[in-house]
């Protein structure tokens, strides 16, 4: 049987999945896109500003307050692979990937809540 404290430790030490994500507005279409080293925390980390009141993105939060949390869809849009090769990078291949999606969506304006092109979070 596995001891709390091993299952703590086991959940400690795993690697955690690196990502590009959105917030999506399910009203209006908007995104929020972002990228981090912890597509899963940061997910959390997004749900749990917005519930309290604290999002930096001022328009998100507005929305978000007006909408509703079920208006809102938190979506992993990639996760970075990680390649067996000695020359891999985790922060340039997600660097790649942040500036493919960045094109693809091109959040601002009507279309996203983004407010400038670094998009890299926590």
């Amino acid at each position: 049987m596995t001891s709390k404290k091993d299952m703590k430790r086991e959940y400690k030490e795993r690697k955690k999945p690196a990502g590009i994500f959105q917030v999506r507005n399910t009203v209006n279409n908007k995104v929020l896109l972002g990228s981090s080293l912890n597509i899963e925390g940061i997910l959390n980390s997004q749900k749990f500003k917005l519930s309290i009141e604290g999002h930096p993105n001022k328009e998100l939060q507005k929305d978000w307050n007006e909408y509703g949390p079920e208006k809102f869809a938190f979506e992993i849009l990639e996760v970075v692979k990680i390649k067996d090769d000695s020359n891999f990078n985790l922060n340039d291949e997600l660097t790649l990937l942040e500036q493919i999606w960045f094109e693809k969506l091109r959040p601002f304006g009507e279309l996203g809540y983004n407010t400038d092109t670094n998009i890299r979070q926590a």
